[in-house]
């Protein structure tokens, strides 16, 4: 079920808090850091905040830069975000500038707190009930299937930080560090205990703004089911742009392929017709370059745009063979082979009957299938 691309932002001191314990909020970035946060706002399409920022910080979290806000209205967007928030017991206070400022509002909440939010707020809000519990992946699906949002941003608290990467929502962490030391064990943290998902992350860029620096993350590990992670949108994302490097053919799909570790380590990677070998398929070339007594291979995911061949004229042994024979246990790809050249593919169904978790990632089958126009009609 395609998602929103979810960015994560914060700032923190160089003991990794987001406040001290003082009763004014502990300013951490600059003003032209603030700037750039609200251009970041101006880009997306919703923002997200946990109900204890609103407790907290009281914040309206607006789009302040008047010329961005026209720039959003030119382009046919409301002026300003989607605001949205998420509380399971629905206790949040009506009177807050959250709910009366800006453009539309949701909350998302228990089936429990729904009940209490409409009496609260009437109409100041569209109340979502995701069941007795709150759902972080039903919360996005829907963000993106019934609100449009292609693009979130969520600006806190710490447990709405930790939740999200911790289930591998999370598809992008936009962290500015501020020179300063906070120093108090109870002051608030950015994350807090438990497993992460997003292994060790991606520096993706760097940028000093006045006195703090900008950091920006990627998660590189692979999911651990056949529920994709947001590392697997990175990784099949990858395969997909390097199908569009397979010289072109009228009798063969375009391919790209990469076999990563757990921890989110690069093993291979791999396209069609990689090296001037006409025949030679995405996963096969990928899964040359390694070795096969990696013990790496057994917890490895391998991403290919197009799903594993299970019959090939070319070639005694299909894809889906060569990546049981490697023991790899996890595939996610993009594209449902059709029946362009073998009728009746069905490699993610040989794949599973063998005991592999397979997850197609359809939000991303258009760039999969864009470097392969010619072959579709």
């Amino acid at each position: 079920m395609p998602l929103p691309y979810v960015l994560l932002s914060a700032a923190v001191s160089l003991d990794g808090h987001l406040d001290d314990t003082g009763p004014e909020r502990l300013l951490l970035s600059s003003p032209a850091d603030f700037d750039r946060v609200d251009d970041v706002r101006a880009s997306v399409d919703a923002i997200l905040i946990g109900a204890g920022t609103i407790r907290a910080d009281n914040p309206r979290l607006l789009v302040y830069s008047e010329k961005r806000r026209a720039a959003r209205l030119a382009a046919g967007r409301p002026e300003y975000p989607l605001k949205v928030t998420v509380t399971a017991s629905g206790d949040l206070d009506p009177g807050a500038p959250f709910w009366h400022t800006g453009g539309e509002k949701l909350v998302y909440t228990t089936d429990g707190g729904a009940e209490r939010l409409s009496r609260l707020l009437g109409g100041a809000a569209g109340v979502v009930p995701l069941g007795p519990a709150l759902d972080w992946r039903a919360l996005l699906e829907h963000l993106h299937d019934v609100r449009g949002v292609g693009r979130l941003m969520v600006e806190g608290g710490g447990q709405v930080h930790t939740q999200l990467l911790q289930q591998g929502l999370a598809d992008e962490l936009q962290l500015v560090v501020a020179p300063l030391f906070v120093g108090d064990p109870a002051a608030p943290r950015l994350f807090g205990p438990g497993t992460y998902q997003g292994g060790r992350l991606r520096l993706v860029g760097t940028r000093r703004i006045e006195d703090v620096v900008l950091l920006r993350y990627e998660p590189t590990a692979p999911g651990t089911g056949t529920e994709p992670a947001a590392a697997d949108r990175h990784w099949l994302r990858t395969a997909c742009e390097l199908a569009a490097l397979c010289p072109p053919s009228d009798t063969a799909f375009s391919v790209g392929a990469v076999v990563v570790a757990a921890d989110g380590t690069e093993l291979a990677r791999g396209h069609s017709r990689e090296g001037g070998d006409a025949v030679v398929h995405a996963e096969e070339a990928a899964l040359a370059k390694i070795d096969p007594a990696d013990p790496r291979l057994p917890g490895a995911t391998v991403y290919s745009s197009l799903e594993p061949c299970t019959r090939r004229a070319s070639r005694p042994v299909p894809c889906a063979e060569l990546i049981l024979r490697a023991g790899v246990r996890r595939v996610v790809t993009a594209w449902r082979e059709p029946d362009t050249f073998v009728t009746a593919a069905d490699g993610a169904g040989v794949l599973t009957a063998a005991g592999v978790r397979v997850a197609v990632l359809a939000e991303l089958e258009p760039l999969a299938k864009a470097p392969n126009r010619h072959l579709l009609g």
